[in-house]
């Protein structure tokens, strides 16, 4: 338990530590955020602010957990994923900055990389792990055998889905870090408390105090923005831990705050396409509350509270589930 602890606390103070001169010099190198046309016309004050704070993020993490972790293939496979996944954050936050526009890196090439990193993942988790291809439910007992193939469409949609479903809620200060902790957190204790898996409670414990050192300057009004960098990593992170604990069904309730924001943008999608009328005034859903004149850190505070909700029933499932 002390190892973990200082794991995550370490994290937390790399990250404070790195922050004023990352900010610098980033400010320096004119690597500032592009806004969306589209967006809330609030959100046109922050053009120019800091982004690619997700490297900061994950330079924080690397530092204690390959230190004190044994790096056994559970926690190194979770750890591959979390910096494939920043990679292509990065890739694609470099295109935007570089071309100056919102857009970056092509959802094509987005999904292909992730394609390969859930490979990865599911070949770790059968053959070095040794997890069976099954989808288990933590609700009684019930447990759906998928063979190997469906395994694999399983581990890819995770990955791919709360990846996205993390950049998706990326869209006000401190709220992409803040429900990312509040999950991490309920996934250290998941890790640790009922399965013992030192090493992958280690990790989550550092992308936790990562999160909360990185809110330190990312907390309305932020002085960096994490990017892709930092919410496609944590994402892939979370998404990994839910493989590996085999609570792929149970991060619907954990990550709750994630799958909302998603949903909001499919609901939104789907009425436009298919009645050309809009659901939501804006969509993802915190920008929904935007226009409806609620103040950033209200909405980052609720979201946070709905977080913690979620993230606590999730855990008290997994519990359950394993005392039977």
């Amino acid at each position: 338990m002390g190892e973990v602890l200082i794991a995550g606390m370490a994290a937390m103070l790399i990250c404070i530590f790195l922050g004023p001169k990352f900010i610098e010099f980033l400010r320096v190198k004119e690597f500032g955020q592009h806004i969306r046309e589209e967006g809330p016309q609030e959100h046109h004050a922050k053009a120019g602010t800091p982004t690619m704070g997700g490297l900061i993020i994950f330079a924080s993490i690397c530092v204690p957990y390959l230190v004190l972790s044994d790096r056994d293939a559970q926690s190194m496979a979770v750890f591959g994923v979390a910096m494939g996944c920043a990679a292509i954050g990065f890739a694609d936050d470099f295109i935007k900055i570089v071309k100056r526009r919102s857009l970056g890196l092509s959802a094509r090439w987005k999904i292909l990389f992730q394609i390969f990193l859930a490979l990865g993942l599911w070949w770790v988790a059968r053959h070095s792990v040794g997890l069976e291809p099954i989808l288990n439910f933590r609700i009684g007992d019930a447990t759906l055998d998928l063979g190997p193939v469906l395994y694999f469409v399983l581990v890819f949609l995770v990955i791919g889905g709360t990846s996205n479903g993390v950049n998706l809620t990326d869209g006000l200060d401190g709220l992409a870090a803040g429900s990312c902790a509040i999950v991490l957190l309920a996934y250290t204790a998941i890790s640790f408390v009922t399965n013992e898996q030192q090493n992958l409670a280690l990790l989550s414990a550092c992308l936790v105090g990562a999160c909360i050192g990185f809110l330190w300057f990312n907390a309305f009004p932020a002085s960096i923005f994490m990017g892709d960098t930092g919410s496609l990593g944590l994402g892939g992170a979370i998404g990994a831990l839910a493989v590996m604990t085999q609570t792929e069904v149970l991060l619907l309730i954990i990550g709750g705050i994630f799958v909302i924001e998603a949903l909001s943008v499919a609901i939104q999608v789907f009425s436009f396409k298919t009645f050309r009328r809009r659901v939501f005034l804006m969509a993802p859903l915190h920008h929904h509350f935007e226009m409806m004149a609620w103040s950033e850190t209200k909405i980052m505070l609720r979201f946070w509270i709905i977080a913690a909700v979620c993230s606590g029933i999730g855990f008290t499932l997994y519990q359950q589930s394993i005392g039977r």
